[in-house]
């Protein structure tokens, strides 16, 4: 894998990017956005859509997916914390107003990575991938999001540093998603590099 990211000159962030990369993230990008699942279309005129949204009322309840869990935690108690009713009303409370926000966000993240992908790959072979600066800010989302649900699956802890996964023999089944799990920390932590360097 080759990409990495640099700066460019006047802001934003460029990648040279190959073909197979521009496949795995892609394919790894629509997964996600299946995941995280559809939003909702708007009706009516722009004005009526803005309230509609300002006043639309999301899930009430964790999901039940390792994966969305970890998008989009309770806001209120914490691991060592046993909830009470209040604690359980409060959250969910705070979710029913937050989440499709919160998955209105990771989705555009994920579709504008799809978007760049997909004009890379009209270009023909591996290409440089130039990203605005308010472009890398999604690709950090985007990036951010895709490791966190390849942690997630692949059950890596906060104390985890990753060495025991490396050594897993490549006949292992989730050899390719640690592989990709480190590789895309790479990219996130170049790109990251490339904004503030």
């Amino acid at each position: 894998m080759t990409g990495r990211f640099e700066p460019l000159p006047g802001g934003g962030a460029a990648a040279p990017l190959d073909e197979a990369e521009i496949s795995i993230l892609r394919s790894l990008a629509v997964q996600l956005l299946e995941l995280i699942g559809p939003g909702e279309e708007p009706a009516g005129s722009d004005e009526d859509a803005m309230l509609a949204a300002l006043f639309a009322e999301g899930p009430s309840e964790p999901p039940s997916d390792p994966v969305l869990a970890r998008f989009f935690p309770d806001a209120y108690g914490g691991p060592d914390l046993v909830p009470d009713d209040d604690v359980r009303a409060a959250s969910a409370e705070f979710r029913r107003y937050t989440e499709n926000d919160l998955r209105d966000r990771k989705r555009s993240d994920a579709l504008a990575l799809v978007h760049a992908l997909n004009a890379l790959s009209a270009e023909g072979g591996g290409a440089v991938l130039r990203l605005k600066p308010d472009e890398c800010r999604q690709w950090l989302g985007a990036l951010n999001d895709l490791r966190l649900a390849i942690g997630t699956r692949l059950e890596v802890t906060d104390e985890d540093d990753g060495g025991e996964l490396l050594r897993l023999p490549d006949s292992d089944p989730r050899k390719p998603m640690v592989l990709a799990y480190f590789w895309l920390g790479g990219l996130q932590e170049t790109l990251v590099e490339a904004l503030t360097g």
